[in-house]
């Protein structure tokens, strides 16, 4: 065999080699979230050497026979950005996301108001999801705010990203709004709520960004970051 044909199979043979993938455990979490119903015995990831792992897992079940299961996403922020675009017409007093435990996480801010009433707001929502950085995904809305508040059925998205936050806020009625918006204490389990219901997304990591305009301005700029696994 010439030595033309010879380095041709090397080359061939280094590219296969440098082709493959090796897929390895790294973790694995394990939460019930109802401990009356079911608990884990053990949850582990166990290395027996260098190149071999493997996972365990056993969950006691308390109420049985159990004949309805539903598979769920699960929903975990990540971070938050509030930014004001005019600090003499509003300014953000607190925006931050706060873990209590492992498991539990809820979403906080605060934007004073310096010059209400209010009584013109539009809002941009608009969703991403991270493809090398993160595209447009589905949903870019701009709607009368204060018109969708008033009528509930005037923009079922709008509902939906709505829904997302509204009990958790003071921003709860139509427009006139005479005071600071607040929404207090968003938890990851009321968003996985809204992200199981009738509304499917697939799993990967979104921007949920929203621009709030009063009479005509761009005044505040909302974003927050979450998983979905």
């Amino acid at each position: 065999m010439s030595v033309k044909y010879k380095l041709l199979i090397i080359v061939i043979f280094h590219s296969v080699n440098m082709s493959t993938s090796d897929f390895e455990f790294t973790n694995i979490k394990c939460t019930s979230l109802d401990k009356d119903f079911d608990d884990f015995e053990y949850c582990h990831l166990k290395s027996v050497n260098r190149t071999f792992k493997y996972i365990s897992v056993k969950v006691r079940m308390y109420k049985i026979p159990v004949t309805k299961v539903k598979i769920a996403s699960l929903v975990e922020f990540t971070n938050i950005k509030c930014t004001s675009w005019d600090k003499a017409f509003d300014d953000f007093e607190y925006c931050h996301l706060k873990s209590v435990n492992r498991s539990f996480k809820y979403l906080s801010l605060k934007v004073n108001l310096h010059k209400v009433p209010i009584t013109k707001v539009k809002v941009n929502f608009s969703l991403l999801k991270r493809f090398n950085g993160y595209k447009p995904f589905l949903y870019n809305i701009t709607v009368d705010a204060c018109k969708a508040l008033r009528h509930s059925k005037y923009n079922p998205i709008f509902s939906f990203f709505y829904g997302l936050f509204k009990h958790h806020s003071n921003m709860n009625h139509t427009c006139p709004f005479d005071h600071d918006l607040i929404v207090e204490k968003l938890p990851t389990n009321f968003m996985n709520q809204k992200v199981n219901g009738d509304i499917k997304f697939p799993h990967g990591d979104y921007l949920f960004h929203s621009d709030w305009y009063a009479y005509g301005i761009n005044r505040a700029t909302v974003d927050f970051f979450l998983t979905l696994s």
